[in-house]
C-alpha cells in the first residue's frame, strides 16, 4: 500500500467537499472571517467553534431558530462562540489491492457516497436555517392559496419583492430559491411563464425574476398550517406546505470548519484484510440577523 495512502484521499476529499453536489445558491457568499478553535478532540464532546465580533454576528440570529440548537457562549472580550453543525458518515471498507496507487478516479469512486450525503445534509440544513420561522415585519412570508395557479407563485413573487423594496434591501444582493413544486407549477404555463424561468440558449433557470436572483432546490423546508416552519429533522404532516425561500447575500454567514478522517489500516485485520475509512465535516450556514430573509408557501 502507498505510504501516503490516508493523506491522499483526505486531501482529495476536501477538495470534492468544494465542488461536488454544492448548492449554487451559496456561491460567492463569502467565508466568515472568525477565529476557529478545536475543543475536546477524539472524545464525545468535540466541537469546531468559531468566535464572531458580536457587532458582526448579531445575537438576533438566535430568535426562533427552529433548525438546531445553537451551542453559543458569550466572552468578556466582546465575541461569540458558536458551535458548527457535525456532520459524520459511517464506515466504508477498503480492499488492500484498492487502496495500492490508488489514483482520483479510484479514490472518487470510494468516497462519492460520503461527499455527497456530507454535502446533500449540510446544504439541506442550511435552506432550513435561512429560511424564516414564520411570518413578521423583518421576515416576510407569502402564502399562497390552495390549489394556487403559476400566476399566483408570479404574483407571490411580486409580493416578497415589494417586501423587500419597503425594508430597503438592496436589489443586486437578492436571491430567491424557488421550491420545485412552485417551478413545475410556472413551467407548466409555457404561454406566460416559462419563458421568464427558462434560458432557452442553455435550458438552465433564469437568472432574474422580480429583481431576485432565482435557483431551484429539492430540498426547501415546510411549513405547517399555522405557518410556522417545521422543525428541521421533524417530518411534516399531510397539510404541511413546502417553502421557496428569499434571502439578501449580505446577512448570510457560513463557515467550513474541519474535515477529518478516520482510516482503520488493512494490517490490523487479519480475515478482512481491508481498511476502514470514513468521514468527519463541519459547516454551518444561517442569517447573521433575523431579518432580510422571507419565504413563499
Amino acid at each position: 500500500m502507498a505510504k501516503n495512502f490516508p493523506e491522499v484521499w483526505e486531501s482529495r476529499v476536501r477538495e470534492k467537499l468544494t465542488s461536488d453536489n454544492v448548492a449554487p445558491w451559496l456561491d460567492g457568499i463569502p467565508e466568515l472571517d472568525a477565529e476557529e478553535a478545536f475543543l475536546g478532540e477524539g472524545t464525545a464532546t468535540e466541537q469546531n467553534l468559531i468566535h464572531i465580533p458580536i457587532e458582526t454576528f448579531s445575537p438576533d440570529v438566535l430568535i426562533n431558530n427552529s433548525t438546531y440548537p445553537i451551542e453559543v457562549q458569550e466572552y468578556e472580550d466582546g465575541t461569540k462562540s458558536i458551535a458548527l453543525d457535525k456532520y459524520q458518515t459511517k464506515a466504508t471498507s477498503i480492499s488492500d489491492d484498492a487502496a495500492m496507487g490508488a489514483s482520483y478516479k479510484k479514490i472518487d469512486t470510494a468516497t462519492r457516497g460520503h461527499v455527497k450525503k456530507i454535502n446533500s445534509t449540510k446544504y439541506k440544513k442550511a435552506a432550513h436555517a435561512i429560511s424564516p420561522a414564520e411570518n413578521s415585519n423583518d421576515t416576510p412570508v407569502i402564502v399562497l392559496k390552495d390549489n394556487y395557479t403559476a400566476e399566483d407563485v408570479y404574483n407571490a413573487i411580486i409580493d416578497l419583492k415589494d417586501k423587500f423594496d419597503n425594508a430597503e434591501i438592496p436589489e443586486e444582493d437578492r436571491r430567491l430559491v424557488l421550491a420545485t413544486k412552485h417551478y413545475n407549477v410556472m413551467l407548466k404555463d409555457k404561454e406566460r411563464f416559462a419563458n421568464l424561468l427558462v434560458d432557452h440558449n442553455t435550458g438552465k433557470v433564469n437568472q432574474l425574476i422580480g429583481g431576485f436572483h432565482v435557483f431551484t432546490y429539492v430540498s426547501n423546508p415546510y411549513y405547517a398550517t399555522t405557518g410556522k416552519k417545521v422543525p428541521y429533522g421533524a417530518v411534516p404532516d399531510a397539510d404541511a406546505k413546502v417553502a421557496s425561500f428569499a434571502f439578501y447575500t449580505d446577512n448570510i454567514g457560513k463557515k467550513t470548519g474541519k474535515t477529518k478522517q478516520y482510516f482503520e489500516p488493512a494490517s490490523g485485520s487479519t480475515t478482512t484484510q481491508a481498511n476502514l475509512i470514513n468521514y468527519r465535516h463541519y459547516f454551518i450556514a444561517m442569517p447573521i440577523q433575523n431579518k432580510y430573509i422571507g419565504a413563499i408557501i
